[in-house]
């Protein structure tokens, strides 16, 4: 019976141990147990392409200069504007746990939330109480971490903040590699490129401009827009993309080179201020697609679904790039560098505070400002120390890797400069920088949430045969909340403070946002009325 039993199973038996009869046989190995690659925590909104060409150099770049494994761990909560929201949330939960974790130092309270990041402590200690100076030197003072080694693009005024509020410390490039930055202009264009305290370092150079699709043009009967000013016009309605700057950084800075050049173009700051608002608008009410990241707007252009729309200088050329090889080098997608407004601002990179791997977030700095750093930027796929699959098109920062002779044997643009293509428009810091956030709740209070009447309004005034018909009509259309004597105020008052909360921030917004929709709905009806 038992016999019979076994020789029932034996079919079963065998068919299981076929895997394991002809599994290879085990290579000998050494005994050492494989050392586990290390990891560098990156927060970015780079895309795919740019994420996949930095890891594969860069674990090349480790390997070589550590003799390590390095794995790269890219996350991304959303565009610039998503992303500096995680952050300063992530330090503020960080620093209150171990701020807690000590009963000396007593309960934890709204004042010293708002105080441990407060840069305008340091500027003026004997304005702050005493426990809100202290939180402000426990977090300088403090390695609070939140995980993260590293932010990787997003442009210096988001970083700049980061670096005044205390979440980046010093990259240690001044040090170990002095030449690098001796080799690009601290300022160029009215921009600062590097950190002097080493809290941030412009890694690529950008510009912005306009991208657009030929064969939509010709199907409209319309020439692509060449200028910002054009982007406003009516013959564009419902024919742009862009992106929306309240999550998307790039597109912020983009909205303020555009108010930037007006202003240098007014006979006043205020006039040009007015004047390059007024443009913002048109151009919003001109939108078809407001997407939530700046690399959507090329690919909107590229399908036909947009005619026209404002781009990275990176994007717009990779667009072009990719659509010239899809269509044997026929231009099917252009971009096109604005005369007299294509600002050049750097693309930086940050170590954060309580960086898990420090020396491997120190090296990625290093590796990204050497030459093997700064060709991938720029050189064609497949070249040496170019990338492996995509051209990045990414102007490198340090000025002479442009005047060697590979640059042009090797460069996916070789006759690209944005030194050069910067030098006929200067940033004036002054005019709006400290007023950059200010402009990013402008546009979403007076053009996005009533984007609705504000469309309506500008189709109307179209119709009505454009904005010199229509003059009263323009004028309520045009009109602003504040003038920009009163642009400090104004700031202030979209500003969390001490005895002005998020609640007060909030009400100030909405009463922008009522009264612009109010005066689009009057706009819309005097034009109706040919007024």
């Amino acid at each position: 019976m038992i016999k019979r039993a076994l020789l029932a199973l034996a079919p079963a038996v065998l068919l299981l141990a076929i895997p394991f009869l002809l599994r290879p046989a085990q290579i000998a190995t050494t005994g050492e147990k494989d050392k586990e690659a290390e990891k560098l925590v990156i927060i970015s909104a780079h895309n795919e392409t740019i994420r996949y060409e930095y890891e594969q150099a860069f674990r090349k770049y480790y390997r070589e200069h550590y003799g390590a494994e390095i794995e790269l761990d890219f996350r991304s909560p959303g565009g610039t504007s998503s992303i500096v929201r995680y952050i300063a949330d992530r330090y503020e939960s960080e620093f209150r746990r171990s701020f807690e974790s000590d009963p000396a130092n007593g309960e934890w309270s709204a004042e010293i939330a708002a105080a441990f990041a407060d840069p305008a402590i340091d500027r003026n200690p004997a304005a702050a109480s005493p426990a809100a100076r202290r939180a402000r030197k426990m977090f300088l003072l403090s390695d609070t971490g939140i995980g993260i080694d590293l932010m990787a693009g997003g442009g210096t005024y988001d970083m700049a903040r980061h670096a005044a509020r205390g979440f980046a410390v010093d990259g240690g490039v001044r040090k170990r590699h002095p030449e690098y930055l001796a080799d690009l202009p601290a300022v160029f264009g009215g921009n600062e490129l590097c950190d002097p305290q080493g809290r941030y370092y412009g890694v690529v150079l950008s510009t912005f401009g306009i991208c657009a699709n030929p064969d939509r043009a010709r199907e409209l009967g319309v020439e692509p827009p060449q200028s910002w000013h054009e982007l406003g016009d009516p013959r564009f309605y419902n024919l742009l993309a862009l992106a929306d700057p309240t999550k998307s950084g790039s597109a912020n800075k983009c909205f303020e080179t555009i108010i930037q050049q007006c202003m240098g173009e007014a006979a006043t700051p205020a006039d040009g201020w007015f004047r390059g608002m007024t443009l913002v608008k048109r151009i919003v009410a001109n939108a078809r697609n407001i997407s939530d990241s700046a690399s959507q707007v090329p690919r909107d252009v590229a399908a036909g679904d947009s005619l026209a729309g404002m781009a990275i200088d990176t994007y717009g050329m990779m667009e072009e790039e990719w659509n010239s090889r899809c269509f044997d080098g026929k231009p099917h997608f252009l971009y096109i560098p604005p005369k007299g407004g294509t600002a050049v601002s750097a693309d930086p990179v940050q170590m954060l505070r309580g960086a898990p791997n420090p020396r491997a977030a120190q090296a990625f700095i290093d590796f990204l400002l050497s030459d093997a750093g700064q060709t991938l930027h720029c050189y064609r796929a497949g070249t040496p120390n170019g990338p492996e699959k995509h051209a990045l098109r990414r102007p490198p920062i340090r000025k002479s890797i442009y005047a060697r002779p590979e640059f042009r044997q090797y460069a996916s643009t070789p006759d690209y400069n944005p030194y050069e293509a910067g030098a006929d428009f200067v940033y004036r810091p002054e005019w709006t920088a400290p007023y950059y956030n200010l402009i990013r709740i402008l546009i979403r209070t007076l053009m996005l949430e009533p984007r609705t009447e504000l469309r309506a309004a500008w189709r109307a005034i179209a119709e009505a045969g454009g904005p010199e018909k229509v003059p009263q009509a323009m004028a309520a259309f045009e009109r602003l909340p504040f003038e920009y004597g009163d642009i400090a105020k104004a700031n202030a008052a979209i500003t969390k403070k001490p005895g002005h909360s998020a609640v007060d921030v909030a009400a100030v917004c909405r009463r922008w946002s009522d009264q612009a929709r109010a005066d689009y709905i009057e706009a819309a009806r005097l034009a109706r009325e040919g007024k």
